[in-house]
């Protein structure tokens, strides 16, 4: 997780303004469904400013308007069809409309971002990570926290006590290892 975390700094540091990448974030959240980052990312888009009436609509970015700008639409474009890879194939043409918008280095910033999220969901909705509320992403299981001791190589007592007491997303802003 330490890893994942220092991925998640090297993007947050790189010329991407952080609106756009919480935009990404959100719509790759609900791409996967994972409703621990869906509240995680809507609250940070929120405390950075963002007006609900722009954060709600992120599903349906593409009928928006004037709501998103061309680099949040070209960004937002960009996430669907990085995520969905498998059906994708990643087309030309929608290599071509990004790199219109978004210099090289811009754009491998931004895939990383993608990447980095995909897997994020994939390890919150696997491991049953909660919400805020205290609601599964998932049907119950022990949670992320023993997925990670296991990776420590912790010993069986140890992984039940974490796995009874933190059932919390690592924050990758933390570096949690």
């Amino acid at each position: 997780m330490k890893a994942l975390g220092g991925v998640y700094g090297y993007v947050m540091q790189s010329s991407l303004p952080a609106v756009l990448v919480d935009l990404v974030y959100l719509r790759i959240s609900q791409i996967n469904k994972c409703a621990y980052c869906l509240d995680k990312h809507t609250r940070d888009l929120l405390k950075k400013g963002q007006k609900i009436e722009k954060v709600a609509p992120v599903q349906a970015w593409a009928e928006g308007g004037n709501l998103f700008d061309e680099r949040e639409r070209a960004a937002l474009a960009w996430a669907e069809t990085v995520s969905h890879v498998a059906e994708t194939g990643v087309p030309d043409e929608a290599y071509q409309a990004a790199r219109a918008v978004f210099e090289e280095r811009e754009l491998v910033y931004l895939t990383i971002a993608i990447s980095l999220m995909n897997v994020y969901n994939r390890m919150a909705i696997s491991f049953r990570n909660r919400d805020r509320d205290g609601g599964l992403t998932g049907p119950e299981s022990p949670g992320l926290s023993l997925w990670t001791a296991r990776l420590r190589g912790h010993d069986s007592d140890k992984i039940e006590a974490l796995s009874r007491t933190d059932n919390t997303m690592p924050s990758p802003a933390n570096g949690v290892s």
